[in-house]
């Protein structure tokens, strides 16, 4: 299977981005509640309802016709094809199908070589489409069915989330009708599943064209550091795909946050793109709380209730070795008996010599306090999103390239890979995902990472991820 690649661009927040679509505007009659269903829906400035993708004729933009024709290939593909489409969304790639055709979301396990207890986040448009799912086979929200239903059929839990988080990187737990329009492979087996609507206009115009909402888990194989760039994805599906959507870097880096409402207090079951102080904003979560490590994720044989909670995820081939940033025997760099413990059973990947890999984020020194030579200039650079020659969608971030010395400073241990991530956590959650991959690329035995502060904003996210691609952690 040959993997195409087709550029188009994401445009979210430029004047541009109507141009991929835009929300329907609603009359006085519609925002006032003329039915209990608007009555009750959030009473809101922005309309979250319906959104409208225009054709590429009506689009003056030469370069947003081609976009939008793009969009419409890959709309049709999924509508007609059981293999799935990478696109960008605002946090990492996704692998979209469609949610209600059992063939599609097979497609997806077998790409990526996910086990098939691992839910699936479903991804849609707009709110018009998610109450359709809300709703049992056979049902529609129009009053076309034998019994429409009354009044607002998403949780009243999510209303305030919704009027607030939305669209962005936030996924709501949900109950799914016994009847329901989706495929069974999409929730696993569970009574619920997880749902968002992407920030990007270009992630929800190829949902609207595909006409059904897209089950779509992050574009890597399973168990890989998750893709924020096409590269990354052609890196690891190449010819198990026949599409990917090349829309440039991801603006996040890690994927959304998982939330459920249903219970009391609401939890945060993972952590992700939106903070717990965004959500302890919104009127009734105030008190939501962490539910991260539950026992499917500490490895008991139950049912994950959301996705990224059970299995090793985000593991480069590396093995990596993360320092707690509060563990005080690491707080100036990596331990001598780690190094040497590293040098002993390192054995160099395809003939190379051997590869000692750093990234940096607060406080540790160039290299981590290794003795070190060479590293005085950026030797290379992974790219810049400002960059024309970067090639398909980079995170930009330097690579410094030198020699790990032995104790007497006088021979050379093993090369030497220096990655800093900057202290700003919104860029290390950026650059994560991309610096554990290109440290794989350039041949890294062991990578020793400096963990950030778990807080209750994006850092405990970058921090979830890096406890699960670590092979030793020392806290």
């Amino acid at each position: 299977m040959k993997t195409r690649i087709i550029k188009v661009q994401q445009r979210d927040g430029s004047p541009s981005e109507a141009v991929l679509g835009r929300w329907a505007a609603e009359d006085g009659e519609n925002k006032i509640g003329n039915t209990q269903r608007r009555e009750n829906a959030t009473s809101t400035s922005k309309n979250l309802n319906s959104w409208q993708v225009p054709s590429p004729a009506d689009t003056t933009d030469p370069s947003a016709a081609a976009d939008l024709t793009a969009l419409e290939e890959a709309g049709a593909y999924l509508r007609t094809s059981d293999i799935p489409v990478a696109f960008p969304t605002e946090t990492v790639y996704g692998l979209g199908a469609d949610a209600t055709r059992s063939g599609a979301v097979k497609g997806i396990y077998a790409a990526k070589g996910r086990p098939s207890d691992n839910p699936l986040i479903v991804h849609v448009c707009d709110l018009d489409m998610l109450r359709s799912f809300l709703l049992p086979r056979g049902e529609t929200i129009n009053g076309s069915s034998s019994s429409e239903p009354q009044g607002e059929t998403i949780p009243q839990i999510y209303l305030p989330l919704i009027e607030r988080l939305w669209p962005g990187p936030l996924t709501i737990l949900l109950p799914n009708p016994q009847l329901s329009k989706l495929a069974p492979e999409v929730t696993a087996g569970l009574g619920t599943f997880g749902c968002r609507m992407p920030a990007s206009a270009l992630a929800r115009t190829l949902i609207k064209l595909a006409g059904a909402p897209l089950a779509a888990p992050s574009a890597n194989a399973s168990t890989k550091p998750s893709p924020t760039a096409a590269q990354h994805v052609l890196d690891d599906l190449e010819g198990r795909i026949e599409l990917i959507l090349d829309g440039g870097a991801c603006d996040v880096g890690v994927e959304s946050t998982v939330v459920d409402g249903m219970c009391q207090p609401p939890v945060v079951l993972r952590p992700g793109g939106v903070s717990i102080e965004a959500l302890r904003a919104c009127p009734g979560w105030e008190a939501v709380e962490k539910a991260y490590k539950d026992q499917a994720e500490m490895g008991a044989k139950t049912a994950p209730r959301a996705p990224g909670m059970k299995y090793k995820h985000y593991s480069p081939k590396a093995r990596v070795v993360l320092y707690e940033a509060g563990f005080e025997g690491g707080k100036s760099g990596v331990l001598e008996e780690d190094l040497d413990k590293a040098l002993e059973g390192c054995v160099g990947h395809e003939g190379r010599e051997k590869a000692i890999a750093v990234i940096r984020t607060k406080q540790w020194p160039v290299a981590a306090g290794m003795r070190s030579v060479g590293l005085g200039q950026d030797s290379r650079v992974q790219g810049s999103d400002e960059d024309d020659n970067a090639g398909l969608g980079t995170t930009s971030f330097f690579v410094r390239q030198g020699a790990l010395l032995s104790a007497n400073g006088e021979t050379t241990a093993a090369r030497l890979l220096d990655v800093d991530l900057g202290q700003d956590i919104k860029r290390v959650a950026h650059g994560l995902f991309a610096a554990l991959r290109e440290l794989d690329r350039l041949g890294a035995d062991v990578i020793f990472v400096e963990g950030v502060s778990d807080g209750d904003d994006i850092a405990a996210a970058v921090m979830n991820r890096l406890r699960k691609a670590a092979s030793d952690i020392r806290a």
